[in-house]
Parts: structure tokens; sequence; C-alpha cells
């Protein structure tokens, strides 16, 4: 059950969203600048930053990135941040709030790189940046072994196709990811997209698919790069997924765990009932979203410690 201030938080996400909506359909002359800034303002005061943890812009790789830092950063702990919104209406400001509380108790320091999006740059330019971004953290003197990925929605599939695309390169993996709600099928063919459709108020199919046209710009959603449902996961590091029993991703999210697993990726997958696209931001307000963050960082924090010792 979804207590009352977290029913009002959700309520004001969704009407922070609606601008989103109605430029995406076609029923707004509004810039896509400004309605990004409006609904990452909008969030950011809904989900504010807790205290004890600073806030920087930087450059990773030619990429503007927030860098996000706690009072206490273990081992040179390095976090590479991917936020979500279907790579066209996200941006870091958005995630103070569950960053700060992600540095916090992971004891890292975290950048979220404010990746360029569609439509002005559509597929692949945000797999582009995130993978300069993580080069940049390599040439800086960050130890692989020390860094995680985590991110969600479109970010989350950028948690696994990122690391694809440094695999590919041969470059150093990091230790571990987590991915939380992973927009992972642009086909939307799981099961969840049709009888769980309309019980998520943030992500219907209808704008999904409206979003997923706008990325790919004339490219199949079936490509491996932009749906790692269908990518070859070889040799990936380990990855846990999160993803909320309401949602229309539902059934990729378990295609994506069984894609990995069979290709014997270490691979941790977490159902949560009745939880909708990202409760994770609700961190503070709701239960389920403190526990979930509180699991994510046991996953990491057993992973940095596998990578420390070798194993």
């Amino acid at each position: 059950m979804i207590p009352e201030n977290a029913k009002k938080a959700l309520d004001a996400w969704v009407r922070a969203a609606g601008p989103i909506g109605e430029k995406l359909f076609g029923n707004s002359d509004a810039h896509w600048s400004d309605i990004r800034a409006s609904y990452m303002d909008a969030l950011d005061g809904q989900f504010p930053a807790v205290d004890g943890v600073t806030f920087e812009q930087t450059e990773l790789g030619g990429v503007s990135a927030m860098m996000v830092t706690p009072r206490e950063v273990v081992d040179g702990r390095t976090m590479l941040y991917l936020h979500g919104g279907g790579y066209v209406h996200g941006g870091v400001k958005a995630y103070r709030g569950l960053t700060s509380r992600y540095a916090q108790a992971l004891k890292a320091k975290i950048y979220v790189p404010d990746y360029r999006q569609a439509p002005e740059f559509p597929f692949p330019a945000p797999i582009e940046d995130a993978v300069s971004a993580y080069g940049a953290l390599l040439e800086s003197g960050v130890d692989p072994r020390s860094l995680v990925f985590s991110g969600d929605s479109a970010g989350g599939a950028l948690v696994v196709t990122t690391m694809r695309k440094l695999r590919d390169a041969g470059t150093a993996l990091p230790a571990a990811g987590v991915a939380i709600s992973p927009w992972a099928n642009l086909t939307h063919s799981g099961l969840s997209a049709t009888v769980r459709d309309g019980l998520d108020p943030l992500c219907s199919v209808q704008f999904l698919d409206i979003l997923a046209r706008t990325y790919l710009a004339g490219e199949l959603p079936t490509h491996p790069d932009a749906s790692p449902v269908f990518a070859d996961v070889h040799g990936l590091s380990p990855i846990l997924i999160q993803i909320g029993e309401n949602e229309v991703m539902l059934s990729d999210a378990i295609h994506l765990a069984a894609n990995l697993g069979e290709a014997r990726v270490r691979t941790s997958l977490e159902v949560w009932p009745e939880m909708f696209h990202v409760w994770h931001l609700f961190a503070g307000i709701l239960p389920q979203a403190d526990q979930a963050l509180r699991n994510a960082v046991r996953f990491l924090d057993d992973a940095l410690a596998a990578a420390a010792s070798g194993a």
C-alpha cells in the first residue's frame, strides 16, 4: 500500500511530466530546452538532496557532468550514474536527491553525465557520451575495480549497453552495475506492455512508443544498442535489475535478466510488488524506495569488495 504522502508526490511528478507529453504529441510550441529545465526544477523540488553532499559541474570526455561528493569516500569509490528520461527529456538536476542518497550510502563519488538527447541528438548519441564519460574517468586515474555503474529507465538500459561497448573496445569494465526500471526493449513486445498498461501513471505504452520513435529517428527498435534484450551480453560485469511489478516494462526487464543469465553474467533480479517506474526517487518518502536503494548499495558493496580482493 502506498502512503498518502507518496501518492501526493507521485501526482506531482505526473503533473510535472505533462508538458513533455504535450510536446511529444505535437500540442506545444515550447522549446525542448525549456521543457527539460522546467521538468528538472520540478523534480529537484519534489525530491531534494540530503544534507552533507556537495554538487559541482565538471566535464568528462567533452560531456558536461554533475559530480556528487559525500562527506566520506571509501577507497576511491566512484559511480557513473546514467539518468533516465527516455533519451529525450531527462537531466542531471532531477537526480540530486537520488544520487545524494546513493553517494552517502555507498560512500562513493558519483558522476552523472548530462548526455546529449533526442530529438536534437538521436540514437546513438547518448551511448557515445556514456562511453566517453567512462573513458575520461579511467584516464583521470579512477581504477575500474573501484568503479560501478547505475542508472534508471533509459539509463538502466545504458548500464548494459555501455558495458557492451566497453567490452567490444577491449576497455576494462566496472566492477558491477545496477539497472533500475530499465527500458530494455523499445519494441514493447513483452506481455506486461498489454496487461499492465494503465497501472503505472508514469509510463504508458503510447508514451513510450513515441519516445522510442523520437530517439531512434528511423533506426529499428530491435537494434541491440537500443534494446539490450536483443544484444550479445557475454562477458559483462555482475548486474542487478530492479523493476516494479506495476510497470509496463516488467516483462522486458525479466527478459533482460534471462538474456544476461544465459550469457553467464552474474545476474540478480528483484521484482517489487505494486511499485511504479523508478520508485527509488521516493527514498525518504516511500519505505520500498529506501529498501530498494539499500539492496542496490549492498549489491555494489559486495561487488566492489570482490573486485578489490581480485575475486
